[in-house]
């Protein structure tokens, strides 16, 4: 192949900037857009952009024999559905996290790619920030040693709508598992116990659906080192999202993106400016260079840089977190089996 053509099911906020992301990249070529809600205001978008089909049925993509990978940026009740159909039908899948809430349904839909030999990239679109990205290879590259403590800081700057909450999963699926996903990146090992604590310090809602606002999740590695992360869904200041690798040989971290370095110090004090404010701006590169990677590795025959079992793994970690925090104990990811 020398061009890969594309249908993005599903066109809300992160389906339209895959699809604006894909039509940077000449040998990639989006040509049908599917979304329940699409109408006019759709029609028009997708008119902007040369996309030559609109519609609101996701088997139009599927069945187009036209189409060689499929952008799923639906709602997470269906991605596994949309995974299997998709693999049956022999595309390749790029598919927003997390793959479900139910981590049964997960292997189903990891196993369905597997057996039909298709691709499966799972948008853990951190992994591809510039920052997050170079803290790895060093790490890699052994200038600290071996991974001894892993530190990750995660904090939005404001809560999401209590619309949204119904339907999150809750922090440690919904917001965390990023986090997770990204110590294990960092360390290059798989978590092994969790001990998770929370509290609502924010906004009262989050009681109301048997969510927390704010929580501290530790990890015990295979590999014996530890980790810890902390999150808040609301940082007054701007999005904080920092990290730190601590090894045998020494220690290499990450701090915030700013709109500028700018300092500005008076008789009044020192002041900068705020990180920037969230996720959109923080890891605009970051989206466009996982779209970049999926595209040449289906163009190339490589392996995607983040797979299904990598989804998988998060959200094991996510489902221990989320019953250490019930049961106020550690939880050993071996305890899952019974729901897998």
């Amino acid at each position: 192949m020398n061009k890969i053509k594309i249908g993005v099911i599903g066109a809300g906020r992160i389906g339209k900037i895959h699809a604006d992301n894909l039509r940077r990249i000449p040998q990639a070529e989006i040509i049908a857009v599917s979304d329940l809600y699409g109408g006019e205001e759709l029609q028009a978008w997708a008119e902007q952009r040369g996309i030559p089909t609109v519609t609101q049925d996701s088997e139009a993509i599927l069945s187009n024999p036209e189409i060689d990978a499929v952008f799923i940026c639906s709602s997470t009740d269906t991605h596994v559905d949309l995974i299997k159909r998709a693999a049956a039908r022999g595309k390749h899948i790029f598919c927003e996290k997390p793959v479900s809430m139910d981590i049964r349904q997960t292997e189903e839909a990891v196993e369905a790619v597997r057996k039909a030999g298709v691709q499966l990239q799972i948008g853990f679109n951190r992994r591809f920030d510039h920052n997050f990205k170079r803290l790895r290879e060093h790490v890699q590259a052994g200038e600290i040693g071996s991974p001894h403590l892993i530190k990750i800081t995660s904090r939005d700057p404001e809560p999401p709508p209590e619309a949204y909450l119904k339907v999150s999963g809750g922090i440690f699926m919904d917001m965390m598992i990023h986090d997770f996903d990204m110590a294990r990146f960092l360390c290059g090992s798989e978590v092994d116990e969790v001990f998770a604590q929370g509290s609502v310090l924010v906004d009262p809602v989050f009681a109301q659906y048997g969510d927390v606002d704010t929580a501290i999740v530790t990890l015990r590695f295979a590999n014996g080192a530890l980790g810890l992360i902390d999150g808040s869904r609301r940082a007054v200041y701007g999005y904080d999202q920092r990290a730190e690798v601590f090894g045998s040989k020494g220690s290499v971290s990450v701090a915030n993106d700013f709109p500028s370095t700018a300092v500005i110090t008076t008789g009044n004090g020192t002041r900068s400016e705020k990180p920037l404010h969230f996720f959109l701006e923080r890891y605009q590169g970051a989206y466009i260079d996982e779209t970049e990677q999926f595209i040449d590795c289906l163009l190339h025959g490589k392996s995607v840089p983040v797979n299904g079992n990598d989804g998988r793994q998060a959200e094991r970690i996510a489902w221990a977190a989320k019953l250490s925090h019930q049961e106020r104990r550690i939880v050993k990811l071996s305890e899952l089996k019974e729901f897998e």
